[in-house]
């Protein structure tokens, strides 16, 4: 899901979407309106799911996507290697989340843990 807005109205911590990526908007710079042309904004963007940095520039008044991104609870059910099964505690669904090697340690069966959703994909959020 994502909603559609201004370019001028976005904020640093905020989310965009970039390539089909939800990104974590870094920075922004905002250039000032020349003789012929107007104001343009530099983004610097990180993906959420990938990590990949990214930066973009587009007219102030440009419209872009931004996604819609939720914090939501899991509970941890199986580790098995670098796969981590889950189950939801709204919707009860289960799900599997591939995770790197230092997260694995941090993670344990049975406990609660917040993960991110947006865009149809999951990943494990460790504020």
């Amino acid at each position: 899901m994502k909603e559609q807005t201004e370019v001028g109205k976005l904020k640093e911590g905020k989310y965009l979407l970039v390539d089909d990526e939800p990104c974590k908007i870094l920075s922004i710079s905002v250039s000032k309106p020349g003789k012929h042309g107007a104001a343009k904004a530099r983004l610097d963007v990180m993906g959420i799911f990938d990590g990949v940095k990214r930066s973009i520039v587009q007219p102030v008044s440009a419209k872009v996507y931004a996604p819609i991104v939720e914090r939501r609870n899991a509970q941890v059910i199986s580790i098995a290697g670098n796969v981590v099964q889950m189950m939801d505690l709204e919707s009860f669904e289960n799900f599997e989340v591939t995770v790197s090697d230092d997260v694995i340690d941090r993670i344990e069966a049975g406990k609660e843990t917040m993960y991110i959703y947006s865009m149809e994909k999951r990943k494990i959020d460790f504020l």
